[in-house]
């Protein structure tokens, strides 16, 4: 049955233009990572209800989910970061190729050893998390100081292909990353100070969401 879902959600997404499948095509010819169709719909769409200004994504790759969130957000400036230095050239030409070098700067450093850097380009208003899979939790720490007052933190690939919900002592001591993703969502649906809510689409995409303080008078 999920199978059967899931099948049917993809249907019934947007084809993609002609640009976005030159990079989506490149992107599973040389296995570099790009977000799944149908997480990256219901991201698309959840951005444009929140109308963000300022997005922080981290995990550039070549510049695909960065350019999508620009066409989506024609009025949003994006700070991407990206620690390799061959994506990162490529994620600049694609930008350049777009024509949104204005609205979308690459940055080429490491997220948590250029957090410096980085947090200089904040506040944001949306902190989209797509780097390190086993840095999550240090990123969380580090950037939701940036975050504005009404912002949103999105993590990708937080169920990792299911691993990350698999428990078996075989599975967690050779799977690190796996276990690395479970503790991160345990950690986003523990935390004091945010409300965490996890989507089943792609590879699994958390919201975050500073919670409310205060009673209702």
């Amino acid at each position: 049955m999920n199978d059967i879902i899931h099948d049917y959600l993809l249907k019934h997404i947007p084809k993609s233009t002609p640009f976005f499948e030159e990079l989506e095509a490149y992107a599973a010819a040389n296995e570099v990572p790009i977000m799944e169709p149908d997480s990256l719909y219901c991201l698309l769409q959840i951005l444009d209800i929140q109308k963000p200004k300022r997005i922080l994504e981290l995990g550039t790759a070549i510049g695909y989910s960065a350019l999508k969130m620009a066409d989506q957000l024609p009025d949003a400036e994006i700070i991407t970061v990206e620690r390799d230095e061959a994506r990162y050239k490529q994620a600049v030409h694609n930008i350049q190729c777009y024509g949104a070098s204005g609205r979308v700067k690459p940055l080429l450093t490491d997220a948590i050893e250029g957090s410096e850097e980085i947090l200089a380009h904040g506040p944001f208003d949306a902190i989209f998390i797509d780097a390190a899979k086993a840095q999550y939790e240090k990123f969380f720490h580090i950037y939701t100081g940036s975050l504005a007052e009404n912002g949103v933190i999105y993590s990708d690939n937080v169920l990792f292909k299911g691993l990350a919900l698999d428990m078996s002592p075989e599975k967690q001591r050779k799977l690190r990353v796996a276990r690395k993703m479970r503790n991160f969502n345990d950690f986003l649906v523990t935390h004091p100070d945010f409300d965490t809510t996890t989507i089943p689409l792609g590879d699994g995409l958390s919201i975050s969401k500073r919670k409310k303080t205060g009673g209702v008078s």
